[in-house]
């Protein structure tokens, strides 16, 4: 087992490119099942998630080349299964996506049930939905079996904006006969990434972006050559590293329209940077206090389908808020268990006050001590990697397979940027 060996009060500088977003090159691997001729698919991040779902792919009879670094040559043409393999299933929630594109492809999923992050209740209820009105027949037992002889399409209403629902109705309805209409789509940057890929290979879907989504059925996709965006959670992720330990980044290749939610939510705390063309520049001198509401009122940073602030920068902005002066309520609506993690916050000397799973008070600015942690989940393990960093003293954080999970060799390009930070085995 890995664990991250950090001395933290030390400020970090310099510069550091963000890698491919994680949540479009899955769908995108995915979504290569489609077509039996090469997909190729560019900028794809070197991380634990994507070789899981390349695994996936493989037991399947999907072939994958690597001619050189963050690019991949997918075909599908050999698919010899439709079972996605338990022990694949439960190492990533992702494994879902491979539900809509062989239910197309070949009338059978079997799909064990996913596993992935424990932040709470995820339902799969908003994808047997999606793949229900689009003619599937979905049974449970031991795994979630959907069968259709011939998807056809459908006037779709989400009961919620799910990423994956969206991503797994979208990749379905491509194939399917007749027109499909989504509403209450999820319309993430990860979501437009497949959608456009989709279009590359022959798609026809409008509304790209938006929350309604209409999406005329082909008979046939093919080969393509597409590149997956910026990585905005790696973004948000560095941008809330200098702020917290006070330091000078700029972040090259980043997607500002990506990034436009998260801005509101930082300035509520003082923090701002620059951009030129595709770089972020956050300067050393932050104001680092909580801007308050109108009439001095304590200000709230919520999370929100997109393009609210991001859920998954919530564990985030909640590092940044403990070195902040002033006083600041971070309101996590999506899902229940995310918060938990600030409980060792507090032991490294944060002031937080959980009001309940969904809800904390963050008072600050509050010196932190180093401590041994363990990760419980991919952001809130690289928030304790920021908080880490931000302390004082040494701290040791295990588990960092879920970190690992999202972040392209973070050891060593923090280390490049003058962070005291090590991997050890153990």
């Amino acid at each position: 087992m890995k664990e991250y060996c950090i001395e933290g009060g030390y400020p970090i500088s310099g510069t550091i490119r963000v890698s491919g977003n994680k949540n479009a090159a899955l769908p995108c691997i995915a979504a290569a099942l489609l077509t039996d001729e090469t997909v190729t698919l560019r900028n794809i991040p070197d991380i634990e998630d994507v070789r899981v779902m390349l695994g996936a792919f493989k037991d399947l009879g999907g072939e994958v080349e690597t001619p050189e670094k963050g690019v991949l040559r997918l075909n599908s043409k050999r698919i010899h299964t439709s079972q996605i393999p338990r022990g694949r299933a439960k190492s990533i929630r992702a494994s879902i996506l491979f539900a809509g594109p062989l239910l197309a492809r070949t009338g059978l999923v079997v799909l064990p049930p996913p596993g992935g992050d424990v932040i709470g209740r995820r339902r799969l209820d908003t994808h047997f939905l999606a793949l229900s009105e689009l003619g599937a027949s979905v049974e449970e037992g031991d795994a979630f079996t959907f069968r259709a002889r011939k998807l056809h399409g459908a006037d779709i209403f989400l009961d919620e904006a799910s990423v994956t629902a969206t991503e797994n109705a979208v990749m379905s309805a491509c194939m399917a006969r007749g027109t499909t209409i989504i509403s209450n789509a999820a319309s993430e940057p990860h979501v437009q990434d497949l959608c456009r890929m989709l279009c590359v290979m022959g798609a026809k879907i409008n509304g790209i972006g938006s929350n309604f989504l209409t999406i005329e059925g082909v008979d046939k996709l093919s080969a393509c050559d597409f590149e997956i965006g910026a990585d905005f959670m790696e973004v948000g992720s560095f941008i809330g590293l200098a702020a917290a330990v006070h330091g000078e980044l700029s972040i090259e290749g980043a997607e500002i329209r990506d990034v436009r939610p998260a801005v509101s939510a930082f300035k509520k705390l003082g923090v701002v940077w620059e951009h030129k063309g595709r770089v972020i520049h956050v300067p050393k001198e932050q104001v680092m206090k909580v801007n308050c509401d109108i009439g001095g009122m304590i200000p709230k940073i919520d999370d929100a389908p997109w393009p609210g602030f991001p859920p998954d920068l919530t564990s985030i902005i909640t590092v940044v808020a403990t070195q902040v002066k002033g006083t600041v309520l971070i309101h996590e609506k999506m899902f229940e268990s995310r918060m938990f993690f600030v409980d060792k916050l507090i032991g490294m000397g944060a002031r937080i006050v959980l009001c309940d799973p969904h809800r904390a008070v963050v008072s600050g600015p509050s010196p932190l001590v180093g401590a041994e942690l363990v990760s419980p989940d991919v952001r809130a393990g690289m928030a304790l990697v920021i908080a880490a960093l931000a302390a004082k003293g040494k701290s040791v954080i295990r588990n960092v397979y879920q970190i690992e999970r999202g972040y392209e060799n973070l050891v060593s390009r923090l280390s490049a940027l003058g962070a005291k930070i090590t991997e050890e085995d153990k």
